[in-house]
């Protein structure tokens, strides 16, 4: 398993997102190569594990890319920010990254590139190593327990200085963009069909732009889950991606050649917009049968259909200790929100945001 985080980038003294990456992952070309990377927006930036055996390899990896990622920001005064919207709006709007394929990209969807509430955090979710008709089978069923994932995730209450009234609204931007969603059933002909059809009607500019939430990559041989925001808290992140493989593990050893679940397009988006409103602790839509249950059902039937996949990986006991932990402690838009209810400030939300995503440094330096 790997996995992609996505940060803001945002003014030690403003707090506002700043187009500083270019700076930014120059300072960290030297240590950190490949897995420090540019994103839409100049006031994002991306950073890859190597793909790793363990939870703890995995933590250890997160840990280390963010304290580098962090100190190199905060030489250039800003800080790093793990949520899936901007707190606090920017103060101008932001530069699209310089490069041909984000230019082709702008020019071809000017109304959602506005610079300004468009830009989203996202965390990706890589398991391999598959061959495209395997990932391409497994997308189509893990596609049941995707809102469930995605409600634990939850990490952007606050949209341009202000309260959404939803856990993750980053999905709800995002969701502008075209594709993005749950896949579709499709078998690997399919798939090359729907591909060819999305980019030669120009749909999308190209197959890197097929946003499905459960999606072959085009690029290395894995399935990738694309449902959550990015989370302050590097537990939140392992708990993700340990649910994803045991959900793959378990789906893998039952292989039988039957058919994936024909859950209907439309009740699987009802479902991610029910996670995406409430989190885990409200009302979720079961995509299975279309019920309205509590969600903390779905996590829990999520958790006994991964348990098989995380016993045969040794990840059981620190899957269910973490969940433990983020339904004792909140989700991150529950961290979010009691901040602001407890200071009455955005400024307050992302200092603590930032205080989150890098532990390992010292707050003084935030503010020299």
């Amino acid at each position: 398993m790997g996995v992609e985080e996505e940060f803001f980038l945002v003014d030690v003294h403003t707090r506002t997102p700043v187009p500083r990456a270019p700076q930014v992952l120059g300072a960290l070309a030297p240590d950190l190569g490949d897995q420090a990377q540019a994103e839409f927006y100049t006031s994002q930036l991306e950073v890859c594990t190597r793909p790793v055996g363990t939870g703890a390899e995995l933590r250890d990896q997160l840990s280390a890319l963010r304290t580098t990622a962090g100190r190199a920001a905060r030489e250039a005064g800003c800080l790093l920010v793990g949520t899936g919207t901007a707190v606090v709006p920017p103060d101008h709007p932001v530069p699209v990254t310089d490069g041909p394929r984000y230019r082709r990209m702008a020019g071809a969807y000017r109304a959602i590139v506005d610079g300004r509430l468009g830009a989203v955090c996202g965390c990706h979710v890589h398991i391999g190593t598959l061959d495209h008709a395997r990932a391409l089978d497994l997308a189509n069923r893990v596609r049941p327990y995707l809102p469930a994932l995605q409600a634990l995730a939850v990490n952007s209450p606050f949209a341009g200085g202000q309260e959404s009234g939803w856990a993750g609204w980053r999905s709800v931007e995002f969701g502008r963009w075209p594709t993005v969603g749950p896949a579709p059933l499709l078998d690997p002909a399919g798939y090359e069909s729907t591909a060819d059809a999305l980019v030669s009607s120009g749909v999308i500019l190209d197959r890197g732009m097929i946003y499905w939430y459960a999606r072959p990559s085009e690029h290395v041989p894995t399935l990738e889950i694309r449902i959550a925001d990015v989370s302050a808290d590097v537990d939140t992140t392992v708990l993700l991606a340990l649910l994803i493989r045991g959900l793959c593990t378990t789906m893998t050893a039952e292989a039988d050649g039957s058919p994936p679940p024909a859950v209907p397009v439309g009740r699987l988006r009802a479902a991610h917009r029910f996670a995406a409103r409430y989190g885990p602790h409200g009302d979720g839509i079961d995509p299975l049968t279309g019920d309205t249950v509590p969600a903390h059902t779905l996590t829990a039937a999520l958790l006994r259909r991964a348990e098989p996949g995380l016993a045969a990986t040794g990840d059981l006991a620190e899957a269910e200790w973490l969940l433990g932990e983020l339904c004792r402690r909140g989700t991150g838009a529950e961290r979010q929100r009691a901040v602001y209810r407890r200071t009455g400030s955005l400024h307050a939300v992302v200092d603590d945001l930032a205080a989150a995503t890098t532990p390992d440094l010292s707050p003084e330096m935030a503010w020299r």
